[in-house]
């Protein structure tokens, strides 16, 4: 059975899931995968930045590197994200 049509139980009660209860699902993966790149895109950038010899501990300057990478880091994606939504906000009042 390919799954397409078929009745999803929402919650054990048997009834269907709806439309917005399946999109709101498919939100929260997407917002979660989202995250999870977000924290590996700034991990690797960060590493790279601050880590010159990889070793069993970080050393104070490279904690300091790495915390300064990543609040920046989150800033400049807070920025972008903040703007992104401002212009789609934009652009849907204009439709």
């Amino acid at each position: 059975m390919d799954g397409f049509g078929s009745d999803f139980s929402a919650g054990g009660s048997g009834g269907k899931m709806d439309t917005s209860t399946i999109m709101e699902q498919v939100k929260v993966q997407i917002a979660v995968a989202n995250a999870q790149e977000l924290l590996q895109r700034m991990t690797d950038k960060c590493f790279k930045k601050c880590i010159g010899k990889p070793g069993s501990s970080l050393d104070n300057s490279e904690q300091k590197c790495i915390a300064m990478c990543m609040d920046r880091y989150m800033d400049a994606w807070n920025t972008v994200s903040r703007t992104y939504n401002s212009r789609l906000q934009r652009e849907r009042a204009r439709m």
